[in-house]
């Protein structure tokens, strides 16, 4: 068992001295007609360094079919808030015990203005992982834990460029391909951690064919 790294508290107290002009353009209604969590689940690597558990959603699923996310979902009535609805997913969706979850913070919600979802994003350390996998086939088509390295590196960035006029970080790792809303989180939460390393915005890709025929695209925030 191990002590959350300190970048963590680092990443939550930048955020609340002066918070990101993300949270900030993208902060929800006072009343949200819906709210959700999302578990930004970190965890030590055996070989040293951390890594990020990430699922790829399945491709069956009416929207944002085959996308990379972070377990989680909406706030059920039996939930005490977001960060419940987080860790009760990531149990449903992965398997991952809540017992095993330390949670360090949560950051502002977010407005999904196209779901009219305000989705808290809940950071939290992996204090004892354990074997994971995937729980509902209908929800989740992979399962993977990323390593931070690998996510931060130079060569793992570019910039997604969609044909609504979007662009924003992108990053390949793990055989995954991550844009949109997470990676958004991911590009944050390193910049506040400190983690960033330089890597050159002015490299492109456009969204692949594939992921752009089960995009429902409302052009704001995705």
């Amino acid at each position: 068992m191990t002590a959350p790294p300190e970048w963590m508290h680092h990443a939550l107290a930048s955020a609340g001295d002066t918070p990101p002009d993300y949270f900030t353009r993208f902060a929800p209604p006072d009343d949200p007609p819906r709210r959700s969590g999302v578990l930004m689940l970190f965890g030590d690597l055996a070989g040293g360094g951390q890594d990020v558990v990430l699922t790829e959603r399945s491709w069956s699923l009416r929207s944002h079919a085959g996308q990379v996310s972070f377990p989680g979902g909406t706030v059920d009535p039996d939930d005490d808030g977001p960060v419940d609805a987080a860790v009760r997913e990531a149990e449903e969706e992965v398997g991952v015990r809540p017992e095993s979850v330390e949670i360090v913070g949560q950051f502002a919600p977010l407005y999904m203005t196209p779901a009219r979802n305000a989705v808290t994003p809940v950071l939290a350390w992996w204090r004892e992982p354990h074997p994971i996998g995937i729980v509902d086939p209908g929800e989740v088509a992979t399962v993977e834990r990323v390593p931070v390295a690998e996510l931060v590196s130079p060569d793992s960035r570019f910039t997604v460029v969609h044909p609504s006029g979007y662009s924003g970080p992108g990053f390949r790792a793990s055989g995954l391909y991550i844009w949109g809303f997470t990676a958004m989180l991911l590009s944050t939460l390193f910049d506040l951690a400190g983690l960033t390393e330089p890597w050159d915005m002015r490299r492109e890709e456009e969204l692949p064919p594939h992921m752009l025929a089960t995009t429902r695209w409302a052009g704001r925030n995705g």
